[in-house]
């Protein structure tokens, strides 16, 4: 039996620079994570490339950092997060330490921290999913980032407080309209540098272009709208456009991956469309698509 030669560090392939990048896909989901997916981290990697793209994994089990940075190993424009749900760890600062220096400082963005995606709140969604895993028939134990009284629970207001020193960007996950407040107040009160309203219209947090517009009014918080919100219809087109047109920081980002739903391509032809239909400048496209979103990730 032979054995592979190692492959000298001097030897890899660096994808190009996120600063290059035509654009960039903070939420984009691969296997292996609680549902099935369409694309591996190499495969969704290679079709970004082929665009002239830069993505960045998403993971509802945990981290996607070592995933990433393999990637990046074979030349490919891809990034990292952890999202801190039970499973992962929760809100134990040593998950997010440990996915910041599993994601290496390579390639020159922050690792993204996403606050839990399983809340435990009632919701039932249009998406048609398989759990990837006999484990996860039942789902995942919930957590939510308020105590029951409503109120930041400490070790969250500890996290936050730490991520002012790490390379990192906080999202809020699927925390509710009053937790996202609640964030954003902290975030205010701690200099947090950076943190994402992630995927504000989706039906567990609910707020709209007109809510958003004062809830993130500080300069530390960028907007995410995703594609996905619009597609499953939770989002309706008005407010949909809305945001991207009329919001500060705004990062435009696909939340796919689903097998039922567009691949990479189909949903950049669909989101030019979209553009053009809300009247976006090509300026205004650019800073959606490419510039917020790096200056956001950017170290």
């Amino acid at each position: 039996m032979t054995t592979a030669e190692p492959v000298a560090p001097s030897e890899r392939v660096a994808p190009p620079p996120p600063q290059h990048a035509r654009f960039i896909d903070v939420h984009y989901h691969v296997g292996p994570d609680a549902f099935l997916r369409r694309h591996t981290a190499a495969t969704a990697g290679a079709l970004y490339a082929g665009r002239g793209g830069w993505v960045v994994l998403k993971n509802h089990l945990g981290s996607t950092a070592a995933q990433a940075w393999e990637a990046r190993q074979q030349g490919l424009p891809v990034s990292g997060s952890v999202v801190l749900n039970d499973l992962a760890g929760g809100f134990d600062l040593r998950a997010v330490e440990q996915a910041v220096i599993q994601h290496g400082e390579d390639s020159g963005l922050r690792l993204i921290v996403h606050l839990p995606t399983v809340t435990g709140r009632t919701h039932r969604s249009r998406l048609t999913r398989t759990p990837s895993h006999p484990l996860l028939a039942n789902g995942q134990r919930p957590l939510t980032v308020t105590d029951d009284d409503r109120a930041l629970r400490p070790d969250v207001r500890e996290l936050l407080r730490a991520a002012r020193d790490l390379p990192v960007v906080v999202s809020t996950g699927h925390a509710d309209g009053h937790e996202v407040r609640l964030l954003v107040d902290e975030a205010v009160r701690l200099d947090l540098p950076r943190l994402m309203l992630n995927q504000p219209a989706n039906p567990m947090t609910g707020l709209t272009c007109k809510d958003l517009a004062e809830v993130a009014a500080a300069e530390q918080v960028w907007t995410e709208q995703t594609a996905l919100t619009h597609l499953l219809a939770y989002q309706d087109w008005t407010d949909f456009a809305d945001v991207l047109t009329l919001l500060p920081r705004v990062v435009y980002s696909s939340d796919l991956g689903q097998p039922s739903q567009p691949d990479i391509e189909p949903w950049l032809i669909w989101s030019q469309q979209c553009f053009e239909q809300a009247g976006l400048t090509p300026e205004r496209i650019t800073e959606v698509t490419q510039t917020e979103p790096l200056r956001m990730l950017s170290l």
